[in-house]
């Protein structure tokens, strides 16, 4: 636990770290496989989250539950170039969604170079060690949004997400029903996946893949998933990308895979007053879990008795060539793409499908 005025030596697996108080800011010296890099905090005691009993929701209370959780994060995002949700006031603020890393950052900071739809490109942060992460929360950082690719390969993911988004009308159980439904459909395969709480309402379902498809053909496997599983369960889940048409029922939203589009990692903080956490789970754990039974402290104390129970995600990369198979099966055709996209080949028209004046009427 961090104790100031004065000096405190913590020590964890894989870092420590010292830290100075000389309000209003806090020195931290962090030690990484590369060397010991120091970092300013300023503010350490500002209030970030309102949900918690006072003196636990503080901004020093933020970074030491990231240098708690060190192994996990750096797992979740190493390499991979990485858009920042900062919250400059605390939870309660508006988002800013940082994707340029400031060009006054330290010089050991590393970064990968991407390119959006638009045609524009930016420099982001691509954390290699946990002092990275506390750079971003510094800078008030509460949730990184990796992208599914790391710098060698940013054109090709390595990681197949599937967001399990519930609707109006359904609830948590609805959402682990359909995660169990989506387990089921991969054990089949004999592909591995890995649950975690988004720490907002729903689950995120991650499978390692081969770094040998493009972003359209890993959104293909997501979509063809998606279908799959409105066809086994349609009472529960759906594939429809138009809000109208999803009704009281688990959207599974394929679009998380289309390029540029991100979803908050493994251990990122949500904006929510309990600062609650994505928190990674097992599959047997996942029905008797709650969204609010994670938050930056009781994650503390579960990884330091379990660990990362997703330590083993990058053991296996599978091959996406069934789920391609499966897509190429399915007769629907290209689904809708997000609105910042243009028009892509063989897309229906973005027409709501009330407002569609050419739809056949039903």
């Amino acid at each position: 636990m961090f104790h100031h005025p004065g000096d405190v030596q913590v020590t964890a697996d894989p870092t420590s770290y010292r830290a100075s108080m000389a309000s209003p800011f806090l020195e931290l010296a962090i030690d990484t496989p590369s060397g010991e890099r120091l970092l300013k905090v300023t503010n350490p005691d500002r209030t970030y989250f309102s949900g918690l009993p006072e003196g636990r929701g503080r901004k020093i209370d933020l970074v030491e539950y990231y240098l708690s959780v060190a192994d996990g994060i750096v797992r979740a995002l190493r390499e991979r170039p990485t858009v920042l949700k900062r919250h400059p006031e605390g939870a309660q603020s508006e988002a800013i969604y940082t994707k340029r890393v400031p060009n006054s950052r330290p010089p050991w900071i590393q970064t990968a170079t991407v390119h959006f739809p638009s045609g524009r490109s930016a420099t982001e942060l691509c954390p290699v060690d946990i002092a990275h992460v506390a750079y971003a929360v510094q800078m008030s950082t509460l949730d990184f949004h990796p992208w599914p690719s790391r710098r060698d390969h940013v054109e090709n993911p390595d990681e197949l997400r599937i967001d399990l988004d519930p609707m109006p009308g359904t609830d948590w159980d609805d959402v682990v029903e359909v995660a169990l439904e989506l387990k089921a459909f991969f054990d089949e395969l004999g592909i591995v996946t890995f649950p975690k709480t988004s720490g907002s309402k729903g689950v995120h379902v991650y499978i390692r893949c081969k770094p040998a498809y493009t972003f359209t053909e890993v959104r293909h496997c997501a979509v063809a998933v998606a279908r799959e599983i409105e066809r086994r369960r349609p009472e529960l889940a759906t594939a429809k990308w138009w809000k109208e048409e999803r009704g009281e029922r688990v959207f599974l939203d394929f679009n998380r895979m289309a390029r540029d589009q991100t979803i908050a990692s493994a251990y990122s903080v949500r904006a929510r007053p309990q600062a609650t956490v994505s928190a990674p789970v097992t599959w047997a754990e996942l029905p008797d879990c709650q969204i609010a039974d994670f938050d930056i402290w009781t994650m503390r104390d579960r990884f330091a008795t379990f660990g990362d129970v997703h330590a083993a995600i990058d053991d296996v990369a599978h091959d996406l060539t069934p789920l391609l198979e499966l897509y190429d099966q399915q007769t629907e055709g290209e689904a809708p793409f997000p609105p910042s996209f243009a028009l892509q080949p063989g897309e229906p028209k973005r027409v709501q499908p009330s407002r569609d004046k050419d739809r056949p009427k039903q």
